[in-house]
């Protein structure tokens, strides 16, 4: 049976944070009906897709059958589309080389195309504890990435980044409250067996990110995808970011 997937999208305002931006009087939620049932409901600062792992599937997607990289929204799209698929949702998923190769780790349909990175280095994917969003027979997991190769089996797709927003409830400790360093931001969540997916619509810093996902969305654990590139494919919401091209996405059709 060809099950429509249930993806549930919200766009939350953010609690009563330490330097975040408060509207006197915020906007009322826009609700959008997908059949029976609301599928989006919208406000001012992040972007929320909630995925159920039970009956959606989620997939990672890089190259064409060519070899060639995907690296926008409308592409994937219409390349599903020649095989009868719809894309319901995307985003960018993970950091990636001049030739949109990911940094780290990638795992796409069972097959490891890019290994696990371990090295140091400077910018945001090297700054430490970094982490890896997998999915095996056993769910979705976000770990560090010292924890992962005693956790790689059965794994059907997985990809890393950093920095950890958060691990079994706590806050990175290398992320400052007060950082100055705020931009348009994603990362991606576990919260009650779900997978959640989020992208700020203001710029905010990883604090303010992690808090959102703790305290919010109730994650245990969440992991930090990119800045600056942050992007958003949504169906429910008519939404197709173009800020650039992307290297690794992740998505669910039907």
């Amino acid at each position: 049976m060809n099950l429509w997937p249930r993806i549930f999208v919200v766009v939350v305002a953010c609690a009563a944070l330490s330097g975040c931006a408060r509207e006197s009087e915020p906007p009322p939620p826009r609700t959008v009906e997908a059949g029976s049932k609301p599928a989006a409901v919208t406000t001012a600062r992040f972007t929320t897709v909630r995925v159920d792992v039970q009956t959606e599937r989620i997939e990672l997607f890089l190259r064409d059958e060519t070899g060639l990289p995907l690296k926008r929204f409308d592409r994937l799209a219409a390349w599903l589309a020649g095989r009868n698929q719809h894309l319901r949702f995307a985003m960018n998923a993970g950091m990636f080389q001049p030739d949109f190769s990911p940094v780290g780790l990638f795992v796409q349909d069972g097959r490891e195309i890019s290994p696990l990175n371990v090295a140091n280095g400077s910018g945001n994917f090297f700054l430490k504890p970094n982490g890896v969003f997998f999915v095996s027979g056993s769910g979705p997991r976000i770990v560090e990435t010292s924890e992962y190769p005693a956790l790689a089996h059965d794994v059907r797709l997985a990809t890393q980044s950093g920095p950890l927003l958060l691990r079994n409830g706590v806050i990175n400790s290398a992320l400052a409250a007060g950082s100055a360093s705020r931009l348009i931001r994603n990362g991606v969540g576990i919260s009650n067996g779900s997978v959640v997916f989020v992208i700020s619509e203001q710029p905010v810093n990883f604090y303010e990110l992690a808090i959102f996902f703790r305290d919010e969305l109730q994650c245990q654990d969440a992991l930090y995808l990119d800045g600056v590139v942050s992007s958003l494919y949504s169906d429910d919401l008519k939404r197709n970011d173009s800020r650039t091209d992307l290297g690794p996405m992740v998505g669910v059709v039907r």
